[in-house]
Protein backbone atom coordinates (compact mmCIF):
# COMPACT_ATOMS: atom_id res chain seq x y z
CA UNK A 1 0.00 0.00 0.00
CA UNK A 2 1.40 3.42 -0.94
CA UNK A 3 1.49 6.54 1.22
CA UNK A 4 -1.26 7.94 -1.02
CA UNK A 5 -3.44 4.92 -0.22
CA UNK A 6 -2.69 5.04 3.50
CA UNK A 7 -3.35 8.76 3.98
CA UNK A 8 -6.86 9.05 2.53
CA UNK A 9 -9.31 11.70 3.78
CA UNK A 10 -11.73 9.01 4.97
CA UNK A 11 -9.20 7.72 7.49
CA UNK A 12 -8.53 11.02 9.26
CA UNK A 13 -10.37 11.16 12.59
CA UNK A 14 -10.72 14.37 14.62
CA UNK A 15 -11.71 13.87 18.27
CA UNK A 16 -12.39 16.99 20.36
CA UNK A 17 -10.83 16.92 23.83
CA UNK A 18 -12.91 19.72 25.33
CA UNK A 19 -15.82 21.92 24.27
CA UNK A 20 -13.70 24.85 23.05
CA UNK A 21 -10.03 23.90 22.90
CA UNK A 22 -7.96 20.97 21.69
CA UNK A 23 -8.59 17.97 19.43
CA UNK A 24 -6.73 14.74 18.72
CA UNK A 25 -6.17 13.72 15.10
CA UNK A 26 -5.81 10.07 14.14
CA UNK A 27 -5.76 7.98 11.00
CA UNK A 28 -2.64 9.53 9.49
CA UNK A 29 1.02 8.54 9.53
CA UNK A 30 3.06 11.75 9.55
CA UNK A 31 6.16 9.90 8.37
CA UNK A 32 4.47 9.61 4.96
CA UNK A 33 3.86 12.49 2.56
CA UNK A 34 0.55 14.19 3.35
CA UNK A 35 -2.09 14.47 0.67
CA UNK A 36 -3.52 17.95 -0.05
CA UNK A 37 -6.80 16.76 1.50
CA UNK A 38 -5.05 15.88 4.73
CA UNK A 39 -3.22 19.20 4.83
CA UNK A 40 -6.55 21.02 4.43
CA UNK A 41 -8.24 18.92 7.13
CA UNK A 42 -5.43 19.40 9.62
CA UNK A 43 -5.34 23.14 8.97
CA UNK A 44 -9.12 23.41 9.40
CA UNK A 45 -8.95 21.48 12.66
CA UNK A 46 -6.13 23.70 13.89
CA UNK A 47 -8.08 26.88 13.18
CA UNK A 48 -11.20 25.49 14.90
CA UNK A 49 -9.64 23.83 17.94
CA UNK A 50 -6.54 26.09 18.31
CA UNK A 51 -4.29 23.13 19.20
CA UNK A 52 -4.31 19.63 17.71
CA UNK A 53 -2.49 16.52 18.90
CA UNK A 54 -1.12 13.42 17.20
CA UNK A 55 0.01 10.26 19.01
CA UNK A 56 2.34 7.45 18.07
CA UNK A 57 4.30 9.53 15.57
CA UNK A 58 7.99 8.61 15.90
CA UNK A 59 9.44 11.27 13.61
CA UNK A 60 13.06 12.01 12.84
CA UNK A 61 14.26 15.62 12.71
CA UNK A 62 14.05 15.69 8.87
CA UNK A 63 10.52 14.22 8.98
CA UNK A 64 9.50 16.83 11.56
CA UNK A 65 10.80 19.59 9.27
CA UNK A 66 9.09 18.08 6.22
CA UNK A 67 5.74 17.97 8.05
CA UNK A 68 6.10 21.56 9.24
CA UNK A 69 6.83 22.83 5.72
CA UNK A 70 3.40 21.65 4.54
CA UNK A 71 1.87 24.38 6.73
CA UNK A 72 4.29 27.28 6.43
CA UNK A 73 7.89 28.44 6.40
CA UNK A 74 9.97 27.32 9.42
CA UNK A 75 11.84 30.02 11.31
CA UNK A 76 15.20 29.59 13.04
CA UNK A 77 14.74 27.28 16.02
CA UNK A 78 14.82 30.28 18.36
CA UNK A 79 15.82 33.78 17.29
CA UNK A 80 17.23 34.57 20.76
CA UNK A 81 18.32 31.27 22.29
CA UNK A 82 19.65 29.35 19.31
CA UNK A 83 18.84 26.14 17.45
CA UNK A 84 19.79 22.49 17.11
CA UNK A 85 23.43 22.25 16.04
CA UNK A 86 22.58 20.29 12.86
CA UNK A 87 19.03 21.46 12.13
CA UNK A 88 18.58 25.26 12.23
CA UNK A 89 14.77 24.95 12.12
CA UNK A 90 14.63 22.96 15.37
CA UNK A 91 14.73 24.23 18.96
CA UNK A 92 15.44 21.63 21.69
CA UNK A 93 13.02 21.97 24.61
CA UNK A 94 14.77 20.15 27.42
CA UNK A 95 14.39 20.24 31.18
CA UNK A 96 17.42 22.43 31.82
CA UNK A 97 17.52 24.72 28.80
CA UNK A 98 20.51 26.88 28.03
CA UNK A 99 21.28 29.74 25.66
CA UNK A 100 24.49 31.09 24.21
CA UNK A 101 25.76 34.50 25.36
CA UNK A 102 28.84 34.87 23.19
CA UNK A 103 30.97 31.81 23.91
CA UNK A 104 29.31 31.18 27.27
CA UNK A 105 26.36 28.82 27.82
CA UNK A 106 23.86 30.38 30.23
CA UNK A 107 20.76 29.06 31.93
CA UNK A 108 17.52 30.16 30.33
CA UNK A 109 14.85 31.38 32.76
CA UNK A 110 11.81 29.06 32.84
CA UNK A 111 8.65 30.50 31.26
CA UNK A 112 5.07 30.29 32.57
CA UNK A 113 2.00 31.06 30.49
CA UNK A 114 3.04 32.67 27.20
CA UNK A 115 2.55 33.00 23.47
CA UNK A 116 5.76 32.26 21.57
CA UNK A 117 8.09 35.21 20.91
CA UNK A 118 5.58 38.09 21.01
CA UNK A 119 8.51 40.47 21.55
CA UNK A 120 9.01 40.15 17.78
CA UNK A 121 7.14 42.38 15.34
CA UNK A 122 5.92 39.18 13.61
CA UNK A 123 5.49 36.42 16.21
CA UNK A 124 5.32 32.86 14.84
CA UNK A 125 1.96 31.86 13.39
CA UNK A 126 2.18 28.33 14.79
CA UNK A 127 4.42 25.92 16.67
CA UNK A 128 4.88 22.16 16.31
CA UNK A 129 6.33 20.33 19.32
CA UNK A 130 7.21 16.63 19.36
CA UNK A 131 8.17 14.43 22.29
CA UNK A 132 11.28 12.25 22.43
CA UNK A 133 12.17 11.62 26.10
CA UNK A 134 9.33 11.75 28.61
CA UNK A 135 8.87 11.22 32.36
CA UNK A 136 6.57 8.39 33.45
CA UNK A 137 4.29 11.10 34.86
CA UNK A 138 4.41 14.88 35.21
CA UNK A 139 5.65 17.42 32.70
CA UNK A 140 2.25 17.98 31.05
CA UNK A 141 1.56 21.04 28.89
CA UNK A 142 -1.50 23.30 28.96
CA UNK A 143 -3.03 25.57 26.31
CA UNK A 144 -5.71 28.23 26.55
CA UNK A 145 -7.99 29.69 23.90
CA UNK A 146 -7.58 33.47 23.55
CA UNK A 147 -10.58 33.84 21.23
CA UNK A 148 -12.89 32.39 23.90
CA UNK A 149 -11.20 34.52 26.55
CA UNK A 150 -12.03 37.64 24.51
CA UNK A 151 -15.61 36.52 23.80
CA UNK A 152 -16.25 36.02 27.52
CA UNK A 153 -15.55 39.69 28.31
CA UNK A 154 -18.36 42.24 28.49
CA UNK A 155 -18.99 44.33 25.39
CA UNK A 156 -17.79 47.58 27.04
CA UNK A 157 -14.58 45.84 28.12
CA UNK A 158 -14.09 44.40 24.62
CA UNK A 159 -14.45 47.86 23.10
CA UNK A 160 -12.08 49.44 25.63
CA UNK A 161 -9.40 46.79 25.15
CA UNK A 162 -9.68 47.07 21.37
CA UNK A 163 -8.55 50.68 21.63
CA UNK A 164 -5.33 49.81 23.50
CA UNK A 165 -1.81 48.72 22.60
CA UNK A 166 0.88 47.10 24.75
CA UNK A 167 4.66 46.79 24.82
CA UNK A 168 6.05 43.25 24.47
CA UNK A 169 9.67 42.48 25.37
CA UNK A 170 11.90 39.84 26.94
CA UNK A 171 11.80 40.46 30.67
CA UNK A 172 14.92 40.45 32.79
CA UNK A 173 15.46 37.46 35.06
CA UNK A 174 15.32 38.42 38.74
CA UNK A 175 16.45 35.16 40.33
CA UNK A 176 20.25 35.29 40.89
CA UNK A 177 20.49 31.68 39.65
CA UNK A 178 19.06 32.67 36.27
CA UNK A 179 20.10 36.22 35.54
CA UNK A 180 23.86 35.85 35.01
CA UNK A 181 24.47 35.98 31.26
CA UNK A 182 20.74 35.66 30.43
CA UNK A 183 20.00 39.34 30.98
CA UNK A 184 23.05 40.27 28.94
CA UNK A 185 21.80 38.09 26.09
CA UNK A 186 18.27 39.51 25.89
CA UNK A 187 19.57 43.07 26.16
CA UNK A 188 22.00 42.44 23.31
CA UNK A 189 19.17 41.14 21.09
CA UNK A 190 16.91 44.03 22.22
CA UNK A 191 13.68 42.73 20.68
CA UNK A 192 10.74 45.02 21.62
CA UNK A 193 7.39 45.52 19.85
CA UNK A 194 4.13 47.40 20.35
CA UNK A 195 1.12 45.19 19.58
CA UNK A 196 -2.65 45.80 19.70
CA UNK A 197 -4.21 44.35 22.84
CA UNK A 198 -6.86 42.79 20.58
CA UNK A 199 -5.83 41.45 17.17
CA UNK A 200 -7.70 40.16 14.13
CA UNK A 201 -6.79 36.57 13.25
CA UNK A 202 -5.19 36.68 9.80
CA UNK A 203 -7.03 33.56 8.55
CA UNK A 204 -10.36 33.43 10.37
CA UNK A 205 -11.05 37.14 10.98
CA UNK A 206 -11.84 36.43 14.65
CA UNK A 207 -10.92 38.83 17.43
CA UNK A 208 -8.21 37.54 19.78
CA UNK A 209 -7.07 38.87 23.12
CA UNK A 210 -3.32 39.30 22.61
CA UNK A 211 -1.55 39.48 25.95
CA UNK A 212 0.59 37.24 28.13
CA UNK A 213 2.48 37.73 31.36
CA UNK A 214 5.81 36.45 29.99
CA UNK A 215 6.27 39.24 27.45
CA UNK A 216 3.86 42.13 28.09
CA UNK A 217 5.56 44.96 29.95
CA UNK A 218 2.82 47.59 30.08
CA UNK A 219 -0.17 49.05 28.26
CA UNK A 220 0.57 52.20 26.30
CA UNK A 221 -1.06 55.40 27.59
CA UNK A 222 -2.22 54.08 30.97
CA UNK A 223 -0.62 54.97 34.28
CA UNK A 224 1.64 52.25 35.71
CA UNK A 225 -1.00 51.34 38.29
CA UNK A 226 -3.82 51.26 35.72
CA UNK A 227 -1.73 49.14 33.39
CA UNK A 228 -0.69 46.63 36.04
CA UNK A 229 -4.21 46.21 37.44
CA UNK A 230 -5.75 45.72 34.02
CA UNK A 231 -3.08 43.26 32.89
CA UNK A 232 -3.33 41.21 36.07
CA UNK A 233 -7.13 41.06 35.64
CA UNK A 234 -6.77 39.88 32.03
CA UNK A 235 -4.13 37.26 32.84
CA UNK A 236 -6.34 35.88 35.61
CA UNK A 237 -9.43 36.00 33.38
CA UNK A 238 -7.69 33.93 30.69
CA UNK A 239 -7.03 31.02 33.07
CA UNK A 240 -10.67 29.97 33.47
CA UNK A 241 -10.91 26.18 33.07
CA UNK A 242 -13.45 26.55 30.26
CA UNK A 243 -10.75 28.07 28.03
CA UNK A 244 -8.00 25.54 28.75
CA UNK A 245 -6.82 22.04 27.85
CA UNK A 246 -4.16 19.95 29.60
CA UNK A 247 -2.25 17.40 27.53
CA UNK A 248 -0.41 14.40 28.89
CA UNK A 249 2.47 13.47 26.63
CA UNK A 250 3.17 9.91 25.48
CA UNK A 251 5.83 8.39 23.24
CA UNK A 252 5.64 9.94 19.78
CA UNK A 253 3.19 12.70 20.70
CA UNK A 254 3.03 15.89 18.65
CA UNK A 255 1.27 19.13 19.58
CA UNK A 256 0.54 21.64 16.81
CA UNK A 257 -0.88 24.96 17.98
CA UNK A 258 -2.04 28.25 16.53
CA UNK A 259 0.29 30.75 18.20
CA UNK A 260 -1.97 33.67 17.23
CA UNK A 261 -4.91 32.26 19.19
CA UNK A 262 -3.40 30.59 22.26
CA UNK A 263 -1.17 30.75 25.26
CA UNK A 264 0.59 27.67 26.63
CA UNK A 265 2.82 26.58 29.49
CA UNK A 266 4.85 23.54 30.43
CA UNK A 267 3.92 22.57 33.97
CA UNK A 268 6.92 22.91 36.27
CA UNK A 269 6.27 19.83 38.43
CA UNK A 270 9.02 18.10 36.43
CA UNK A 271 11.55 20.03 38.54
CA UNK A 272 10.32 18.23 41.66
CA UNK A 273 11.57 14.95 40.13
CA UNK A 274 14.76 13.44 38.75
CA UNK A 275 12.98 12.60 35.48
CA UNK A 276 14.22 13.85 32.12
CA UNK A 277 12.04 15.62 29.55
CA UNK A 278 13.17 16.23 25.97
CA UNK A 279 11.04 17.64 23.16
CA UNK A 280 11.77 19.44 19.89
CA UNK A 281 9.94 22.45 18.47
CA UNK A 282 9.56 24.07 15.07
CA UNK A 283 7.87 27.47 14.68
CA UNK A 284 6.29 28.76 11.48
CA UNK A 285 6.86 32.29 10.25
CA UNK A 286 4.05 34.73 11.04
CA UNK A 287 2.65 38.02 9.81
CA UNK A 288 2.66 41.36 11.61
CA UNK A 289 -0.49 41.47 13.82
CA UNK A 290 -3.28 43.91 12.98
CA UNK A 291 -5.72 45.43 15.47
CA UNK A 292 -9.46 45.95 15.16
CA UNK A 293 -8.81 49.50 13.90
CA UNK A 294 -6.76 48.17 11.00
CA UNK A 295 -3.48 49.45 12.47
CA UNK A 296 -0.52 47.06 12.51
CA UNK A 297 1.98 46.37 15.26
CA UNK A 298 5.12 48.49 15.45
CA UNK A 299 8.70 47.31 15.98
CA UNK A 300 10.47 49.42 18.60
CA UNK A 301 13.68 47.42 18.51
CA UNK A 302 14.99 44.35 16.74
CA UNK A 303 14.48 42.83 13.30
CA UNK A 304 11.51 40.80 12.05
CA UNK A 305 11.77 37.02 12.25
CA UNK A 306 12.69 35.55 8.87
CA UNK A 307 12.33 31.99 7.59
CA UNK A 308 15.37 29.73 7.64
Amino acid sequence: MTAQDKNTPNELQITPLSVHTGAEIGGVDLRDPLTPDHVDQIRSALLKWRVVFFRGQELTHPQHISFAKRFGDPTPGHVIFGSHSDYPEIYPVVKHRTAQAGNVSVKRAWTGWHTDITAAINPPSASILRSVVLPPYGGDTQWLNMAKAFEALSLPMQEFLSSLRAIHRYKRALDPKDKSGYNELIEKKAMVSEHPLVIIHSETGEKMLFTNSAYVDHIVGLTPRESQCLLEYLWEHCLQPEFTIRFRWSAGSIAFWDNRATQHQAIGDIFDTDFSRELYRITLNGEIPVGTDGCSSTALSGDPIKPV
